[in-house]
């Protein structure tokens, strides 16, 4: 046995180790075939042997992202993208400049912007129409979860003070019931039918731009979690199964099939069917997204007890179910035992134990095991379901990013939650003190894919390079470092079911790796952001190197 690739000089971690450790790491081809002492692992070279000097870096499997959806992000990277923008005046400005500099589009195309930057979270359409007089605008938010749009695109659409709420969503309205301007949820939906489709080519330019910005990252395998026919898009699974055919796809990836809320199981047979052929080297759509609800700032999340207003008082809103709980345990129940994993968008605690309850039921019906089912977000759980997850075998799937103080937690909220359920958010540690399985993503676009970014919020729970005063976001929940890896890592890996290929440093496994400039494990916790990716290795390919 001899190698083709030696990294020497640095420390390893691999899922299973508290901590880092000096080493290194031999390949041969696509292949790990040894990991350790490095007198050992020196042995395998052979004159033709490439040595690497890490001079200390350190050395991670590849980063597994478990909730992502690249294609959407990189399309928003191609639009008019509000994600960078730092306040409201500079998300005017970048609108302004977009359609300036493209007089020919008939809409004006993106989103990303930012709720804390505007008065309970909503702008206006009078806004937009200051900047976008003459084009039907519509910009989703950061989360997805509303979408912004001008008077031209009320006209163009007839929404007015007559046209009722969706059963799923929310016009906003003035106090005269006239639309202002935002749409929640399924209003979304009235707008959607009329956008220009993505093509076919733009849709591969806006996956392979977003898979190099992954790979920069780190980041070797992915969990999309919504492909088919989605958002007015055109269809991701196609986008997927394309890049795999042509060799176009690099990172491992799951699809997660969207599942159309307007329906029932009706569509089981068609997702089987888009399971069969959607499938491409690189690529297998073998999980079923299920939106259950929506998100707590707009509240639209779905909630056991009330949501409070502004003033602390309680009132009668508890959000929304967006698949009647009933029919979910039947969908599910089928699903799983046609061998699909369901992944469930579930944020609010209701939501959560609708999930986990249609989990118990496949379970009961079909048996222990089966396929790895995952809750993301998990925003808020009651209590008493933290340890429903382990006894279920269900994955807590976290976006560790969100667990911090920043404008939309501290404003729009904690007041709506009120102090006490507050505290029930993002309970990580509490998961895994009672044996839950973790998994991590980033949900990019919505927020940072930087998987670093993630690990330090979910060890700290402060954002990366908050000011020294903002105080941690109940500490009781803080993970060690060791395991926010490996949920970024081994745990990603097993809910895309690469576990035994992926996910650790290990002979045998494929050299997916992710090369760091420094030990972080060796630095203070709050400098875990300041480190930053410097190679990435697809199958022992150099796919990245700065």
């Amino acid at each position: 046995m001899s190698a083709t690739l030696v990294l020497t000089g640095g420390s390893l971690f691999t899922s299973g180790w508290s901590t880092s450790r000096p080493g290194s790491i031999a390949l041969d081809g696509e292949r790990i075939i040894a990991v350790g002492a490095s007198d050992d692992v020196m042995s395998l070279c052979t004159p033709q042997t490439q040595v690497i000097d890490l001079h200390g870096r350190l050395v991670l499997p590849g980063f597994q992202d478990a909730h992502v959806h690249p294609v959407l992000a990189g399309i928003s990277l191609l639009r008019c993208d509000l994600h960078h923008c730092q306040s409201a005046d500079d998300t005017f400005a970048t609108i302004a400049q977009y359609a300036t500099t493209h007089p020919d589009e008939k809409w004006v195309l993106g989103g990303g912007w930012s709720l804390e930057f505007f008065a309970g979270g909503t702008p206006t359409k009078d806004m937009l129409d200051a900047v976008v007089p003459d084009r039907p605008v519509y910009l989703p938010n950061r989360d997805g979860h509303g979408a912004w749009v001008n008077s031209v695109t009320l006209a163009r659409v007839g929404i007015s003070e007559m046209t009722p709420d969706p059963p799923d969503g929310r016009i906003e309205r003035d106090a005269y019931g006239r639309p202002t301007g935002v749409l929640h949820e399924g209003a979304m939906d009235l707008v959607e039918s009329y956008l220009p489709k993505v093509s076919a080519d733009e849709g591969q330019r806006a996956l392979l731009l977003a898979q190099r910005h992954l790979l920069g990252l780190g980041v070797t395998s992915w969990q999309d979690a919504a492909v088919g026919n989605i958002f007015g898009q055109g269809d991701l699974l196609e986008t997927y199964r394309k890049a795999a055919i042509n060799g176009a796809l690099t990172a491992r990836v799951v699809g997660a099939l969207w599942w159309d809320r307007e329906r029932s199981s009706d569509q089981i047979p068609e997702l089987v069917q888009q399971r069969a052929d959607g499938a491409g080297a690189g690529f297998r759509p073998t999980s079923v997204k299920i939106m259950l609800d929506g998100v707590a700032e707009n509240y639209t999340a779905a909630m056991l007890d009330p949501y409070f207003d502004g003033c602390g008082c309680s009132t009668s809103n508890t959000g929304m179910d967006f698949v009647d709980p009933v029919g979910l345990r039947e969908y599910v129940t089928r699903l799983d035992a046609l061998g699909f994993q369901v992944h469930f968008h579930s944020l609010g605690d209701r939501a959560v134990r609708h999930a986990l309850d249609a989990v118990e039921a496949a379970r009961a019906a079909n048996g222990p095991g089966g396929p790895r089912h995952h809750l993301a977000h998990l925003q808020v759980v009651h209590p008493d379901d933290v340890p429903r997850f382990a006894r279920l075998g269900a994955t807590a799937n976290m976006q560790p990013l969100w667990a911090a103080h920043e404008p939309q937690m501290t404003e729009l909220t904690i007041p709506f939650l009120g102090e006490r359920r507050a505290s029930w958010q993002y309970p990580w540690a509490d998961l895994l003190r009672h044996g839950t399985a973790l998994a991590a993503g980033s949900d990019w676009s919505v927020s940072s894919p930087n998987p670093l970014d993630g690990i330090h919020v979910a060890v700290n729970r402060r954002a990366p390079h908050a000011d020294e005063d903002v105080p941690a976001f109940y500490p009781e929940q803080c993970l060690d470092l060791a395991t926010a890896l490996s949920a970024y890592t081994a745990g990603s890996a097993r809910i895309n079911g690469h576990e035994d290929t992926t996910g650790c440093l290990a002979p045998g496994m494929f050299a997916d790796l992710a090369i760091l400039d420094r030990d972080i494990f060796a630095a203070p916790a709050l400098e875990i952001a300041d480190a930053r990716v410097v190679s990435t290795y697809v199958g022992g390919v150099l796919v990245h190197q700065e």
